[in-house]
């Protein structure tokens, strides 16, 4: 007998058959002998539903304003997700099997108090583990939390990934399944590439880096959770017959198992090729060249909440002037431009230049740490196929390419070739 969480999204219950068929993958893992929790997501199209009523209301209102009360979006967002568990519990009685509902302020899960992008402080899985060991399965409303004001507060977009790390976490899961509409983690994606390949395991650092650099597989924050806390962490289809042969198998069960890098035994030079497009590029023309100047550039940016990613600095020649540049998402530009233009005495840049529609592709493995020559090989493919790189950035176990958005397709399947990702 193991501890399980389950964790289905919004298309794996997006109407009632649908959770009828997730209903099925729980009882499997019930009639096994297994102590079962399971974190669900609100019905496809339903949070988008409601974020569009939040955002409409002042609008209706003849409000001259389009702000509104981030608490009341959460309580509003959240109902979702609290259908769904409901829904389900509902599903799993009907099937003799012993479930409750449970929302994010019961267990409790506690927050920061931070509306609509909340991080998980702290959660007392006490009373669901006793609830678990006499049988009864668990249905947890995802992406909700209680913040310190006692109101709900939300994890924000795709937060229910984490929810359910979490929660694996702290009931001391032996495993966390998150169910999706894909079958696990490819080494690219494969609506680019149909010769990408499902992979059978790969490390936290590397799916923490594919998370960040664009595959929407997992969100980011669960697999930080994952990684720091030791949650082997399965990806798998909810859309496979829930009987299907090796379905129900514990220790290899099909998709993708994302672990601790000792549990790989054959490290592979580069696992996947990630990319993320609509990003854009902002270049600060003869700067000043001094101490500081890089603070007072991304010290207010981080105030306005404004990602940046890849930076560089040119070298000046007299020491005097200089020139930056560095990304953000394309939708935070003129945001970031306005942000700069306001601080513009106290940076001291002569012009500030931005350019859209670029693509950011990356190449990821865990055996660049050992081998030599891994980004040189990718420059080489690149110019094989005259792609201009317009920027670059390493780390121990990635690459990433800044190039004209037009070539990310191209780039991803020359990259995924060139590293001989096509091969079984």
């Amino acid at each position: 007998m193991a501890r399980i969480v389950m964790k289905f999204g919004g298309t794996s219950v997006a109407n009632l058959e649908r959770i009828h068929n997730v209903a099925r993958h729980v009882k499997r893992e019930v009639d096994a002998g297994h102590e079962v929790a399971v974190v669900v997501s609100a019905m496809s199209g339903k949070t988008n539903e409601l974020v569009g009523w939040v955002q409409d209301m002042p609008k209706v209102a003849g409000a001259n304003s389009p702000f509104y009360d981030a608490r009341e979006y959460d309580a509003v967002v959240a109902s979702g997700e609290q259908v769904t568990s409901g829904i389900l519990a509902i599903a799993l009685q009907s099937m003799g099997i012993n479930a409750r509902s449970w929302q994010g302020w019961q267990i409790p899960i506690r927050t920061d108090s931070a509306h609509g992008a909340a991080r998980i402080l702290e959660i007392d899985g006490s009373d669901i583990i006793k609830r678990m060991g006499e049988g009864q399965v668990a249905v947890v409303a995802g992406f909700q939390g209680l913040g310190p004001d006692n109101r709900i507060a939300t994890l924000g977009r795709g937060g229910s990934d984490t929810s359910a790390v979490a929660i694996a976490a702290a009931v001391k899961a032996d495993r966390c399944d998150i169910y999706t509409d894909v079958d696990g983690v490819y080494t690219t994606d494969p609506r680019i590439v149909p010769a990408a390949r499902r992979m059978k395991k790969v490390s936290f650092e590397e799916m923490l880096e594919m998370a960040s650099l664009g595959s929407k597989v997992l969100q980011v924050r669960s697999v930080e959770l994952a990684m720091v806390h030791k949650v082997r962490t399965f990806v798998r289809s909810s859309f496979e017959d829930p009987d299907a042969p090796g379905m129900g198998d514990f220790l290899n069960p099909p998709g993708t198992l994302i672990c601790d890098e000792e549990e790989i035994v054959e490290q592979e030079v580069v696992t996947g090729i990630a990319y993320a497009k609509d990003e854009a590029q902002i270049s600060l023309r003869r700067l000043a060249d001094r101490p500081g100047v890089s603070a007072a550039i991304f010290g207010p940016l981080a105030e306005a909440h404004i990602n940046v990613d890849m930076i560089v600095q040119n070298i000046s020649e007299d020491g005097s002037k200089t020139d930056m540049t560095f990304t953000v998402p394309s939708g935070d530009v003129q945001k970031a431009l306005k942000v700069l233009e306001d601080n513009k005495d106290k940076i001291g840049f002569d012009v500030a230049q931005s350019e859209t529609g670029l693509a950011k592709v990356s190449v990821i493995g865990i055996g660049m740490r050992s081998h030599a020559g891994v980004a040189a090989h990718a420059f080489q493919a690149l110019a094989g196929k005259s792609i201009n790189i317009k920027a670059i950035t390493t780390s121990e176990i990635k690459i990433s390419i800044l190039i004209d958005g037009a070539y990310s397709e191209l780039a991803v399947r020359t990259l995924h070739s060139a590293y001989g990702l096509d091969k079984n």
